[in-house]
């Protein structure tokens, strides 16, 4: 069975512990090496194939066991009362896991969120059928799932959200109302205005979104041809059952020749067979890099955000700029378009009312920009702070795992030779 990787907990970055109704404060004071995977431990050791409805044969799908532990008896004594238990195991579905990431996208917005894993097969070395029900398929959604609770585990914020908690734990009532936090609605928004062109453009996340784009790139790029040759190496040394089985049926017409040639025989037949845990274990691999992949995506989804809410500085801007342009129309003395229509002309206490009224709201428009401004700045702050938390990750990550993708080959390379010099053995032997 597929194991999760192991996740490295990041040491240098703030960390906030509770949550305030509705929006996160990103800059809440914290222990900074702190986090819940140094109280708990969390596995999802095995999934499940159900039937939806006694009457529909045909309607299965697949749940996934968290179980928890505890570890740390001082954290949980300091926790609210039957909020966390010792030990606990539910049956949890990847729709449920989708819900979560959702709301945690909605809360934490300037967060580099965890990515879950893929739900249908991508750059596979061979050409499997798209059926989420296949167990290995299954298995290593599975170790993603699993790598994904404790990615968040391993969070100094997103680790002691106590709706995350509650996912742990509670077999109901955890889920979070999608019209209380609206992540819905603000996910279609972030769409939408991320399109619109924006007057001033803050470089530091043009940067990041294009290092997102390059990442992603990059990473496509490796995956599809590790792929392909993967595809290539499993077809070479599937080749060699072929001599496997010629050695065989030529050592039963040689006598002299036919125990050398069927001892070679047998090595071509393990050529044959060893690729296949080479390459299982190759695409354990893979899913680290495919994490990496969907992380660019989570980048860019920053981004986006600190776009729409650049948006929304401009447009309370361009509020104040119109009823500016207004009030000095009026102070000009300039009539209204309705007084233009009928012919008449505004008096002096209407036109003193109007001003008024425009001042007002010019003050409360500006009242607007300053706190748009304060939240797009808080907001930009903590996320290049999570951004920085990130690459510091996305370096130990990605290290650990190119290397141990190097040592694979170097132990498929080291048996290969192994092999083939018994089969040049064998042949030597032929007396």
């Amino acid at each position: 069975m597929a194991s999760a990787s192991v996740i490295t907990t990041p040491t240098s970055e703030p960390a906030a512990k509770g949550e305030q109704r509705g929006s996160e404060s990103p800059t809440d004071p914290a222990d900074k090496k702190d986090a819940l995977v140094n109280h708990m431990d969390i596995n999802v050791p095995e999934a499940e194939k159900r039937i939806n409805g006694a009457l529909n044969l045909h309607d299965f799908y697949t749940v996934y066991l968290i179980e928890t532990k505890v570890t740390d008896s001082v954290w949980l004594s300091s926790q609210k009362p039957g909020s966390i238990s010792r030990l606990g195991s539910l049956w949890r579905r990847y729709t449920e896991f989708e819900i979560l990431h959702s709301y945690l996208s909605a809360v934490y917005p300037y967060i580099v969120l965890p990515p879950l894993p893929e739900k249908r097969v991508m750059f596979s070395w061979q050409k499997v059928a798209t059926d989420t029900f296949d167990p290995d398929f299954v298995d290593r959604r599975r170790a993603g799932l699993e790598n994904f609770l404790l990615r968040i585990a391993s969070h100094p914020i997103l680790s002691f959200n106590h709706q995350f908690l509650a996912f742990l734990q509670q077999e109901q009532g955890w889920q979070p109302d999608a019209k209380e936090h609206g992540y819905l609605q603000q996910f279609a928004e972030s769409k939408l205005k991320s399109m619109i062109g924006l007057r001033e453009v803050d470089k530091r996340f043009e940067q990041v979104k294009s290092y997102s784009n390059e990442l992603q790139g990059n990473v496509t790029n490796l995956l599809r041809v590790r792929a392909s040759l993967a595809e290539r190496l499993y077809g070479i040394h599937k080749l060699h059952a072929s001599y496997g089985r010629i050695f065989s049926e030529w050592s039963a017409v040689e006598r002299d020749m036919g125990d050398g040639i069927q001892k070679a025989g047998h090595y071509f037949d393990t050529v044959a067979a060893g690729i296949d845990t080479a390459l299982e274990e190759e695409e354990l691999l893979a899913d680290q890099l495919k994490e990496y992949l969907f992380f660019a995506g989570a980048l860019n989804a920053v981004c986006c955000r600190q776009e729409m809410m650049q948006f929304q500085v401009e447009r309370a801007q361009d509020l104040v700029q119109q009823h500016v342009t207004k009030l000095e129309r009026v102070q000009q003395g300039k009539t209204s378009i309705m007084s233009r229509i009928f012919g008449t002309v505004d008096t002096d206490e209407f036109r003193e009312e109007r001003v008024s009224v425009l001042e007002q709201r010019i003050e409360e428009y500006k009242e607007s920009v300053n706190s748009t401004v304060d939240q797009r700045d808080t907001f930009s702050k903590s996320a290049l702070e999570d951004v920085k938390r990130f690459q510091e990750q996305k370096v130990i990550d990605l290290r650990e795992t190119l290397a141990s993708y190097i040592m694979l080959q170097m132990k498929v390379a080291r048996k290969g030779l192994t092999t083939w010099t018994h089969i040049r053995d064998c042949l030597e032997g032929i007396k």
